[in-house]
């Protein structure tokens, strides 16, 4: 995987969509906030297809774009909160279980929404999709994604306003790689899925 190309192609679509994609962001952070993280997930659903229609179609993102999935409402919510109970456990049994969870959760569940959302899969199915893009066609390559999304989102975390350009570029990346892998058009070129 040529994360070189990934990480300019995120930076030049980040840039040139920064705007809508700030502002974007913002909204996505203050109604997650204010609905207690309940709206968050389906948010985020709304939020990563703008970005692959950014990314395929060159559409540019909109606010209204976050309301976009909510038919997913429902069956986001119940998922997330299993993996929070998951994750609470974790954390509460002992620190690392906690961690533990949260790297298998990221590890595993990279490509589920846009899998969901893009692909019009059940959540099962995505995630048994995700899981197997993760495991089975180039675990180096899908550590160090991770690895650099987990960087990226903590560095932008330590300050709020970063944030607000971490977590546009970060999907941007991640999407972009999905795409790739899926055998959608990037840029324009068709990029082959890879071999069963």
């Amino acid at each position: 995987m040529d994360f070189k190309k990934h990480l300019e192609n995120a930076w030049r679509l980040t840039l040139k969509h920064l705007t809508s994609l700030i502002l974007m962001t913002l909204v996505m952070f203050v109604v997650s906030a204010a609905t207690l993280g309940i709206l968050s997930p389906v948010m985020l659903a709304g939020y990563c297809q703008a970005i692959i229609e950014m990314i395929r179609d060159g559409r540019e993102p909109k606010i209204s774009d976050l309301f976009s999935q909510f038919h997913l409402f429902l069956p986001l919510l119940f998922f997330s909160l299993i993996v929070a109970v998951a994750i609470l456990i974790g954390f509460t049994l002992l620190v690392l279980p906690g961690i533990a969870m949260v790297c298998v959760v990221v590890f595993g569940c990279l490509y589920m929404l846009p899998l969901i959302t893009d692909q019009k899969m059940g959540i099962l199915e995505a995630l048994k999709k995700s899981w197997e893009m993760a495991i089975k066609e180039n675990l180096p390559d899908h550590m160090v994604v991770v690895i650099l999304i987990i960087g990226l989102t903590a560095m932008g975390s330590s300050v709020f306003i970063g944030t607000l350009f971490t977590q546009p570029f970060t999907t941007v990346f991640v999407l972009s790689i999905y795409l790739e892998r899926t055998g959608h058009v990037i840029n324009n070129i068709v990029q082959p899925p890879p071999a069963p």
